[in-house]
């Protein structure tokens, strides 16, 4: 009888531990999900950063080449109206494109007019505007041909204000989907060498520096 018993209250107190052991990690699943904050950076690496933001633009200037077609190569700008005229096909769209995707496109229009479909399409120049605003000693637009991290567009617009600026909570303002979203970076802490992880700008980023509290 002992011995039952025993058994009894062991196989109890082992379900109980089960039962509290899965009700702490539910606990603690929920606490690191509530502790997740949507503004913190998400830095990228430059290549990626880089792939993301080539989305031609009008005045863009793209280099398309026919390996198996040499005579169809050329080099066009992005007109106003976000489109190129290549030969044999006539307009065809570009501005809101990525490369690959215009690379696409050309594919299937050139699919019944040459034999080969290997089309190469090459941005030659490119640029895209951030803005810079706040403490810094020379606010206005900056444009920029290549990744730009919001610390080097800062020393674009002549570095910060330090009689002014507070370089611990830099806005960068960002349209995602035709909503505008805030995003704090602290660029003190990349000055003094103790943070790494660059911040990559996205064309039309408005970086703010703010000014430090006074106390009079």
């Amino acid at each position: 009888m002992n011995n039952k018993s025993f058994i009894h209250s062991s196989g109890r107190f082992s379900w109980q531990s089960v039962m509290l052991t899965g009700l702490l990690t539910m606990m603690l699943a929920g606490f690191t999900g509530c502790a997740t904050n949507d503004d913190t950076p998400k830095s990228l690496p430059a290549e990626k950063a880089h792939s993301e933001m080539i989305i031609l633009r009008e005045g863009d200037e793209l280099k398309i080449t026919f390996p198996g077609n040499p005579n169809l190569d050329s080099t066009q700008q992005i007109r106003r109206d976000g489109k190129i005229v290549m030969p044999l096909v006539g307009e065809t769209q570009a501005a809101g494109m990525t490369p690959d995707a215009l690379r696409q496109s050309l594919v299937k229009l050139y699919a019944t007019q040459i034999s080969s479909q290997e089309i190469n399409v090459f941005v030659q120049s490119s640029s895209f505007p951030v803005f810079v605003s706040g403490a810094v000693v020379h606010p206005g637009k900056i444009l920029s041909d290549h990744p730009i991290t919001a610390l080097e567009a800062v020393m674009e617009a002549g570095g910060f204000d330090f009689s002014t600026a507070n370089t611990k909570d830099v806005k960068v303002i960002r349209n995602e989907n035709g909503k505008m979203k805030n995003y704090h970076v602290n660029l003190q802490k990349i000055l003094d060498g103790k943070e790494e992880t660059p911040f990559y700008l996205k064309p039309q980023d408005i970086i703010y520096v703010p000014e430090r509290f006074k106390f009079i």
